[in-house]
Formats: structure tokens, C-alpha cells, sequence
């Protein structure tokens, strides 16, 4: 297995991630070699959703006559500050019978690049898939209720790359065919909703040609500014999963006045841009689900569940419009058995998904909070990538002490980041005789009282 070093953005500076081949020597080399060129480059960028994907195949050639170790690849300063994720394997065999080796993820600082520029290496074929937010820009920044919405995207023609480029093509797929305006850099062409920059040959190391892109984009531009969940685990057989939003409709802002009557005789022009509803996948079996906000419960929603996953379409009160917001609270009981275990070690553990339910949204700060059982030791969490985590104490309904609570924190979350992470502990099943104990406790402490109450004599008068 393999490994991505990321490093981070110092000021007009390149950013880059350092993929390490599994058979390579933990000493590589520490800068580009001048002796390795990437005979061929593909990009293919998505712009369908508010959430930009590139998809990059590389193909390296080592022409010199020592080993290189390493490849880097060269972004952006904006893309840098937008990298919300980045996937790299090694693929292996041909069609059908074509394998992936995926790459890890791990920051470093290479001091060597020019300019103190951040790279990835790696070595042989290599494909990349990396995502990046807030990189669609509302123009016009204002539209009104009947306008479509019209975005800039901003990129290179060519491979941002610390080396000789040979031969590379670059597609950029757009939502509708409806493009404003585009760069022209010989070659380019169009056809329907797809650009096509190349080929390009023979670019030197480090040359870029900014292009900026036009287009119509009325997908939802659904950013949950802050989502924070809370797990709830109680070992007498339910798992409670509380999550509270703070939604925000992240495209160019509503002006004007809004028309109801319009929206709801012609949704499709008058409101092209907003979006009334919005998707959540839950767990299988899921059960006891709400869905409400500071009025009180929401009935516009509908709950679909078969054996494999739940989902739950809701609609807020209103539709959103550029600049608008809607907070609200999702909670539902799944049985615990689908999501704790035991591993070899004598540890439970629980074996939850991360990231936003919500389809094709982004997060700008996600915090999941894992309520240990009172008594739990020595918790740890573990999941795929780098978050910020810390523990807490949570005070509950019959808690003495307060329960453990493991809390995981992330910015910038897309779909992608959707994966299961887990959360270690120790728990002695005898703390599990507490919680009835101490109702027995206070259930005879009661009847006592009132024993003792009824064979008190409290009146004033003197006995003859």
C-alpha cells in the first residue's frame, strides 16, 4: 500500500501531494527528478454540481539512467485552498480484470521545489481523482427570482506540472449546454455540454494558461454551513442519532421580492436556482424518525426503507433561494447490533458512517459526537483520513460520573468523505446494573418515605 504526503499552502506557493509506491525506500528523492516526463495526461473535470471533481491519468516515463522515486504533481494556490479531498491508485491488469491500489494520505514539507512549491509523488501509472468546494463563483452575484443562475470556473488548459509534459488533452463537462462565454486556446473545441482543450505538446515544467468558463448552473448549491451529529450508545439494544443542520443555499443570492403564487404556477423559471427539497440516506431498519425545526415538527417529509438503506426526502418550510438558510434537526433509533461489535481484542467497538446523509452537499464543518455508555475506558477513534478529535464529558438521565464522549471535527466534507470510521472502547457489562439499581434505589427510598410519613404522628394536641 502505498501513501499521499500533503503539505501545507504557504503564501504564492504551488500545492501538491507526494504518492510513495509501496515498493519504494522511505528516502526518495526529495525534489522533481529532471530526468522523469509524463508522456501523457488526461483531465477530466466535472462541473454538473456545485462540486468541482477532476479526474486525472497519468502516464510517467523515467528516461534517465538512476531510479526515480518519486512523482509530484503541482496545484493550484485556489486549488489548494479548495482541496477538499484527493484519491490516488495504482491500476493493475487490463479491462475487466483491471485492479486498483489505492494510496494514503499523510502531510509533509518539501523544502527543495521552487518557490516552496507543495507537490505529490509517485511512481509507474497513476490515477488521481481530487474534489474541490467554493469553486464555482456566482456571476451575477444578485439574481432575481425568474433569472437562471450563471457561474465562472476558473482552471488551467494544461497540466500544472514540475515537468515536461509531452502530449496532454483536457475535457470540462458543463450541466447544460448553455455556455456564456469561454477561453479559446488553440485547439478548442465544443461540442454539446463538453469542452475540449488539446492536444497540447511539449509544455516546459511549470507552465500554466488560465482559461475561464462561463456557464448556467441551476443545481442546488445546498452547503450545510455546520452539522453537528450526536451517536448515542446504549448498550441495552438502540443506538440514538441526532443530527442538527444549519443549511444554506450557497449560489448567487435572491433580490427582489419573492412570489409564491409565481413559484408554485411555474417552479422550473421562477426559481430555476433554488431547491425545495433535499435527500437523506439512513440506515437500514432505521425506526422512530422525526424531522423539525425550532417551530416544531416538519410534515413534509416521506421515509423510503428496504433491507439494504432508508431515505428520507424532506422539504423545509420554504424553498431556498440564493443567500437563504433553514436550520433543522434530524433524529432516528437504529437497533444496535447493525453497528456494534466486538473485535478480537475483547474491545467494542462501533462501526459508523462519516459524513453529511444529505446527497450532493457539502459541509463546511462537520462535528460527530459518540456518547459512550457510563463506565466505557479507553476510547479511541479511527478513521481514513485526518480530523481533529478530542473527549468530553456528557451528562445524561441517572449519570453518576457522566459519560465519555468522543469527539471527531472536519471542515470541508464532501459525499466522498461518506465512509465508515470506527470508535474503540473498553465496557464492563456490570455498569449496565447501575442505571436499575439506582431506580430500585430511589423507587425504595420513596416507598420508605412514605411508610415513615404515614406512622408519624405531626399533630399538636397532647395524647390523654
Amino acid at each position: 500500500m502505498g501513501k499521499i504526503l500533503m503539505v501545507p499552502a504557504l503564501g504564492r506557493i504551488l500545492l501538491g501531494l507526494l504518492l510513495l509506491a509501496s515498493s519504494l525506500s522511505a528516502l526518495g528523492s526529495s525534489s522533481p527528478s529532471p530526468d522523469v516526463r509524463i508522456l501523457s495526461a488526461e483531465r477530466r473535470v466535472d462541473l454538473t454540481s456545485s462540486i468541482v471533481k477532476v479526474y486525472l491519468t497519468l502516464k510517467v516515463e523515467n528516461s534517465g539512467a538512476s531510479h526515480a522515486s518519486d512523482i509530484f504533481l503541482a496545484f493550484s494556490p485556489t486549488e489548494s485552498e479548495h482541496l477538499a479531498i484527493i484519491k490516488a491508485s495504482l491500476p493493475e491488469g487490463k479491462r475487466k480484470k483491471k485492479k486498483y491500489i489505492p494510496l494514503d494520505v499523510n502531510p509533509t514539507e518539501l523544502s527543495e521545489a521552487p518557490n516552496g512549491a507543495k507537490l505529490f509523488s509517485k511512481q509507474q501509472f497513476i490515477e488521481v481523482l481530487y474534489i474541490l468546494t467554493h469553486s464555482l463563483e456566482p456571476f451575477p452575484a444578485e439574481i432575481s427570482q425568474s433569472e437562471p443562475q450563471l457561474v465562472y470556473y476558473r482552471d488551467s488548459a494544461v497540466l500544472l506540472s514540475p515537468y515536461h509534459v509531452v502530449e496532454q488533452i483536457l475535457y470540462i463537462k458543463t450541466p447544460t449546454n448553455k455556455i456564456e462565454s469561454f477561453t479559446r486556446v488553440d485547439p478548442t473545441n465544443r461540442a454539446g455540454t463538453e469542452l475540449k482543450y488539446g492536444h497540447f505538446h511539449d509544455h516546459p515544467p511549470y507552465y500554466s494558461s488560465p482559461i475561464l468558463i462561463h456557464f448556467e448552473n441551476n443545481n442546488p448549491f445546498a452547503v450545510v454551513e455546520e452539522l453537528v451529529r450526536e451517536v448515542e450508545i446504549s448498550h441495552w439494544g438502540s443506538l440514538q442519532v441526532k443530527e442538527y443542520y444549519q443549511l444554506k443555499h450557497a449560489g448567487a443570492r435572491h433580490k427582489g421580492v419573492f412570489s409564491r403564487l409565481e413559484y408554485q404556477a411555474r417552479p422550473s423559471i421562477n426559481g430555476a436556482s433554488s431547491f425545495k427539497e433535499l435527500v437523506a440516506k439512513l440506515p437500514p431498519r432505521v425506526n422512530s424518525v422525526y424531522y423539525r425545526d425550532a417551530i416544531g415538527n416538519i410534515s413534509s417529509s416521506h421515509l423510503r426503507t428496504d433491507y439494504q438503506k432508508s431515505e428520507l426526502e424532506i422539504e423545509p418550510r420554504y424553498p431556498l433561494f440564493g443567500g437563504w438558510k433553514a436550520s433543522f434537526v434530524i433524529g432516528y433509533s437504529v437497533p444496535l447490533e447493525d453497528f456494534l461489535f466486538e473485535s478480537p481484542e475483547g474491545q467494542h467497538y462501533l462501526n459508523f458512517s462519516f459524513g453529511c446523509p444529505l446527497y450532493e452537499t457539502l459541509v463546511d464543518s462537520l462535528t460527530i459526537k459518540v456518547v459512550l455508555p457510563e463506565g466505557s475506558k479507553s476510547p479511541s477513534a479511527v478513521l481514513p483520513f485526518g480530523a481533529d478529535q478530542y473527549l468530553e464529558k456528557t451528562l445524561s438521565y441517572l449519570d453518576v460520573v457522566g459519560r465519555t464522549t468522543v469527539v471527531i471535527k472536519k471542515k470541508n466534507v464532501v459525499p466522498e468523505h461518506n465512509v465508515p470510521f470506527q470508535v474503540y472502547y473498553n465496557f464492563n457489562p456490570i455498569f449496565m446494573l447501575a442505571e436499575p439499581l439506582m431506580l430500585i434505589t430511589a423507587i425504595f427510598l420513596f416507598f420508605s418515605a412514605c411508610i415513615a410519613y404515614l406512622h408519624m404522628d405531626l399533630s399538636l394536641a397532647k395524647k390523654a
